[in-house]
């Protein structure tokens, strides 16, 4: 007997790692009770007695159903039979079932394919870090304990969590703990790719499928053949693209705008979102068969205000990664810290320790005494901060260094004034700057701003 395959995957009730195996159960016709564990490989199901499970009704097919296990879920597939398969209401050719389900086989037979779950023991976390993300708190390491046993699984990872929480770093480093380490890590924002460009960035395209194109491209999906992609903000991904993608997960082929032939891709999949992308799927915003693709293993990458105790570690550890040696904290500057509720998550506190490294204490006044309040419905204009004077200590640095604190000094105080004056809303800010929409979006990833993504 050939090794039975399990699946990884996250209980939609509980949120626990499981491994699920398969099985089939005859449950109406002439072989009721009959039942089969699912096995690596290509299950037959038939009246022949070559057959792996060998029905005895005349209206099934000699050779009825092709069964094969993936790694979301189960293919089956009518082999163009004379009485059909029936999933629901529906005669199918090939559909892909990822829970519980009932298929009627010719006119008499009814076969149930039953998920069998068992639970997973993750174990105690040993470290602080999974790659090059850092964790000293419990929370992170239940999060590094469950995707360090998804990495070496080839399931699709949906990351969710709050903007800055460092969720592509985290996917970074599942690749690196992967069997896929030596291929791409291909990252797509799904956020900034202006609408009627992302088919083209996604998929590619073909020479002269449209004005412009002047030659063949591949797209980001191609371009992480062997490797991962991953799919940052897939929320923001518009609803008449989804079907594309799905199209991608299920076949493991992307085909070129204006191209009449698909490629084959061998890619693992890791999707973000800091979206509820379940609301999303009752509101008819995200497709519902998308989700359950791309949620196999769902994990939430917990925001700063709930793993304070890391702050400590995370300072330090962004400050030797710069180059600049200890970063001091002070019990004083420690209690400032952890008073603050980090809106902007772990890519706030980055900014942070990379602006007091060059600044001083200067740069944490804006952190304020507290947490941080919500913004009021309709913000006013708030009055522009000063670039820090020669006394600050910033014009006593290398000429490089001075001018970049500077810089992104500039860039942060003009970025926020200039979305609170439209309100969040990048377009409107990026007609009046006279700048890339794009390169707004970068800015505001950059300094971990909230805008108006709808």
């Amino acid at each position: 007997m050939s090794d039975v395959p399990t699946q990884l995957l996250t209980d939609d009730a509980s949120g626990a790692l499981v491994e699920r195996r398969f099985r089939l159960r005859v449950v109406s016709g002439p072989d009721q009770g009959k039942d089969h564990a699912l096995e690596a490989g290509t299950t037959m199901v038939g009246t022949h007695a070559d057959n792996d499970l060998v029905l005895t009704d005349a209206t099934v097919s000699r050779y009825h159903l092709e069964i094969r296990i993936r790694r979301d879920g189960i293919e089956v597939r009518d082999l163009d039979t004379t009485n059909g398969t029936k999933h629901g209401p529906a005669r199918v050719g090939q559909v892909i079932l990822v829970g519980p389900a009932r298929l009627r086989l010719g006119k008499h037979t009814e076969l149930d394919v039953e998920p069998i779950d068992s639970g997973v023991e993750l174990g105690e976390w040993r470290g602080d870090r999974f790659g090059e993300v850092l964790g000293t708190t419990a929370a992170m390491h239940r999060l590094f304990a469950l995707l360090a046993r998804a990495a070496i699984t080839e399931a699709t990872i949906l990351l969710h969590g709050e903007t800055g929480t460092g969720k592509e770093a985290i996917s970074e480093a599942v690749h690196q703990a992967s069997g896929r380490a030596t291929g791409p890590f291909v990252v797509v924002d799904c956020g900034s790719i202006p609408h009627e460009l992302i088919a083209s960035e996604l998929f590619g395209h073909a020479r002269g499928s449209f004005t412009g194109a002047a030659s063949d491209k591949q797209g980001l999906i191609e371009a992480a053949n062997r490797g991962t992609l991953f799919l940052d903000e897939i929320g923001e991904l518009a609803l008449d693209l989804q079907p594309q993608l799905l199209r991608v997960l299920d076949r493991r082929q992307v085909r070129r705008v204006g191209d009449t032939h698909a490629t084959d891709v061998d890619i693992r999949v890791i999707a973000a979102t800091h979206r509820d992308l379940r609301a999303m799927v009752r509101a008819g915003k995200f497709r519902e068969d998308l989700y359950y693709r791309l949620a196999v293993v769902a994990a939430h990458v917990p925001p700063l205000r709930e793993r304070k105790a890391d702050i400590p570690a995370l300072a330090a550890w962004f400050a030797e990664r710069m180059g600049r040696g200890s970063f001091a904290l002070s019990p004083a500057l420690l209690e400032q810290l952890e008073r603050h509720d980090w809106p902007g998550n772990v890519r706030e506190l980055r900014n942070v320790v990379e602006r007091a490294l060059s600044l001083g204490s200067a740069a944490l006044a804006d952190l304020g005494d507290g947490a941080a309040s919500p913004p009021s419905p309709e913000p006013a204009d708030p009055a522009p901060r000063t670039i820090p004077p020669a006394g600050s200590g910033v014009l006593e640095l290398p000429f490089k260094e001075a001018k970049a604190a500077l810089v992104e000094s500039f860039e942060r105080d003009y970025l926020t004034a200039l979305l609170a004056r439209h309100r969040g809303n990048i377009s409107r800010a990026a007609a009046e700057a006279g700048i890339d929409r794009n390169y707004i979006h970068r800015l505001v990833k950059k300094y971990g701003l909230e805008v108006d993504r709808g």
